[in-house]
């Protein structure tokens, strides 16, 4: 049986574990997530790698005090998760998640929090709202079509954190043409602006790229992940990273 423990990094040993699938702490996205991490330690972040020792980094969880959260809510006085995942088949199934959520709701607790908040997805991309619901979570809002906001009140009168209602206050500059937002704060992020400006150009477009520097950004974005998104012609086209083939197939459609 692997050891399996929970590591709590900082700006000393990230760089010596693997995250989000990344083996090779040399990669760009793994360089470009841990350097954004060591800006956040600051600010009460938390990143937490599981840990095998026989098969290196095998799932995370990443959060942070609400005022400083990189999604589109409003979670002041929360612990928001921003990423919570187990990537290894292995390692799925066995508890693992509710083991790191524990970690976080603790934190919370210990930092006299209002409680922890977390945002899912029905679809891709983002955790699944059911290990929440199995350990105390409520729904407290929704950004259809498949973003929900889940809360673990520590006091039932504590006020409910909700979605940044910003659909409408897309600046007229970003309404024509491809725009793409995006930040550090997922290391697939970077791959996909290159795989994206690269197809657009091969169709003749032009892309405007914006990146997200300050959670303050990130909380009034068009898109309530905060932390990537694509607008053509001032529509959100796809509201998290996506493949170069991904992308022209978005495109045939449209």
């Amino acid at each position: 049986m692997p050891k399996v423990q929970i590591i709590d990094t900082n700006r000393g040993n990230i760089q010596n574990y693997g995250f989000c699938g990344y083996k090779n702490v040399k990669n760009e996205g793994h360089i470009r997530k841990s350097e954004w991490l060591k800006k956040r330690y600051d600010e009460g972040l938390k990143f937490k790698v599981l840990h095998s020792d026989l098969d290196g980094s095998v799932g995370i969880i990443e959060y942070i005090p609400g005022e400083y959260c990189w999604r589109a809510v409003k979670a002041n006085g929360y612990m928001f998760i921003h990423c919570i995942m187990i990537y290894s088949k292995k390692y799925k199934g066995k508890g693992y998640g509710a083991e790191l959520l524990k970690h976080c709701i603790s934190d919370a607790r210990k930092a006299k929090m209002l409680g922890v908040a977390v945002m899912t997805s029905a679809g891709t991309w983002m955790a699944d709202k059911n290990l929440f619901l199995a350990n105390g979570f409520e729904m407290v809002d929704s950004a259809p079509p498949r973003f929900d906001l889940l809360a673990l009140k520590f006091k039932k009168t504590a006020p409910s954190p909700g979605f940044n209602r910003t659909g409408d206050k897309l600046p007229k500059k970003y309404k024509d043409g491809l725009t793409i937002f995006w930040s550090d704060q997922c290391p697939y992020n970077r791959k996909s602006v290159n795989d994206v400006t690269e197809a657009a150009e091969s169709l003749g477009i032009v892309s405007k790229l914006v990146e997200i520097d300050d959670c303050k950004t990130a909380q009034i974005l068009i898109n309530p992940y905060g932390t990537y998104c694509m607008i053509y012609n001032g529509e959100s086209i796809a509201d998290h990273p996506v493949s170069r083939a991904r992308f022209l197939n978005i495109m045939k459609e449209i």
